[in-house]
């Protein structure tokens, strides 16, 4: 786990096993220290043999952009079409009023 702190704090060490569900239990020294409680979201980055675990935001503007484009961003488009798309969407939601 990373712990990397200030100077003077020593590195928290804290053995854990895994359960049969591939679970493991978050020291409570270490989630005091990160500031996480039940519904937090950690990270994991495995660094050749290491695992590193840190305490990852709730929401990052690169989650919405993988969420909105989960095949990479959109081809873009002229202002010319951008306006003649809108027009249709405008033509074909209200076209049965």
């Amino acid at each position: 786990m990373d712990t990397s702190s200030p100077a003077s704090s020593p590195p928290i060490r804290v053995d854990t096993r895994i359960t049969s569900q591939g679970q493991v239990s978050v020291p409570a020294a270490i989630r005091r220290k990160l500031g996480v409680a039940p519904g937090s979201t950690l990270q994991w980055t495995l660094r050749g043999d290491e695992v590193v675990v840190k305490k990852r935001a709730s929401v990052t503007f690169e989650d919405v952009h993988k969420e909105l484009f989960p095949n990479g961003p959109p081809k873009p488009i002229s202002l010319k079409q951008m306006k003649e798309a809108i027009a249709q969407h405008a033509r074909d939601r209200y076209a049965g009023r």
